[in-house]
């Protein structure tokens, strides 16, 4: 996959599996993501948003440091909290980032104690990551990265006061919303989250 300046070992992986160009909203949107600007991104759905999401936060992370939890990445449900954290084991392959998935339906002590032995990657459904949140011992302050995947789908479904709450208790991160379309609820709470927003629209 042809992308500026893109990690060889990512870009290895990529390639192995099949990625080899990138697609209108990759290109346009690696440079902005990288630089650490907060960013809407609306794409079509089937476009790629969960690769995009997935090769940027790996390209940013790129290996283990320290023990605390670095990109929050919050999604719908439990079946797209396994199908991202599947893509983050096929494309991390050369890469030593962790990964916790979790969801309303699994053991939140068993969260828990994953996260305390120390974790790279968090992706989960909003109500589990608010409870994991609200408990003692997160240490929120080293999220390097806050991600909302369907963001439109999400806030449709009113958990856009989650997502703020969680948002605001994170001090200094970078700030990415991906959705099919942008939506009145996506623009207004951009606008209260983010410092000055990136807008990306991709076509059919």
């Amino acid at each position: 996959m042809k992308l500026k300046k893109i990690h060889p070992n990512l870009q290895k992986a990529l390639v192995e599996n099949g990625l080899t160009e990138a697609n209108e909203m990759q290109q346009e949107t690696f440079s902005t993501i990288k630089s650490g600007a907060d960013a809407v991104i609306q794409s079509p759905e089937g476009t790629g948003k969960t690769t995009t999401i997935v090769l940027n936060v790996i390209q940013k992370l790129e290996k283990t440091v320290g023990e605390s939890t670095r990109a929050l990445i919050i999604v719908e449900d439990k079946e797209k909290v396994l199908e991202m954290e599947g893509l983050f084991l096929k494309y991390g392959t050369y890469h030593d980032l962790s990964i916790l998935g979790v969801h309303d339906k699994g053991d939140i002590d068993y969260d828990k104690n994953i996260i305390s032995l120390g974790l790279d990657i968090l992706i989960g459904t909003p109500n589990r990551i608010n409870a994991l949140f609200s408990s003692a011992g997160f240490n929120a302050s080293t999220i390097r990265m806050f991600i909302v995947d369907d963001a439109d789908v999400l806030f449709k479904n009113r958990v856009d006061a989650i997502v703020q709450r969680l948002s605001m208790s994170i001090e200094k991160t970078q700030r990415i919303f991906f959705c099919s379309e942008i939506t009145e609820r996506v623009e207004t709470l951009a606008d209260k989250v983010m410092i000055e927003p990136v807008f990306f629209e991709m076509e059919d």
